[in-house]
């Protein structure tokens, strides 16, 4: 994708925003994963989280991202894939 920053820089400003307020309210040492509590340093935890965070609001970002094409940028795309000429 020829601009991928319209993607990571958003997402990375909200899953900070996301981190922060989760991690305000739940004490990395109070989570489980699969039933046993996690035994992460506390940083490891955060940062997973972060992560983890960033991982789905850039998956949000970029299904808003392909779902805001229009008809001639995906005609465009289909011939440009196939070596034909859009009509």
């Amino acid at each position: 994708m020829d601009k991928l920053y319209l993607i990571l820089w958003p997402s990375f400003l909200v899953a900070g925003v996301a981190a922060v307020t989760f991690f305000a309210a739940i004490d990395p040492k109070d989570l489980y994963l699969f039933g046993k509590p996690l035994d992460f340093p506390s940083l490891a935890t955060y940062s997973i989280g972060f992560f983890v965070f960033w991982a789905i609001c850039a998956a949000s970002s970029w299904v808003t991202r392909f779902l805001q094409r229009n008809g001639s940028d995906i005609n465009q795309e289909t011939a440009r894939n196939t070596g034909s000429r859009a009509c």
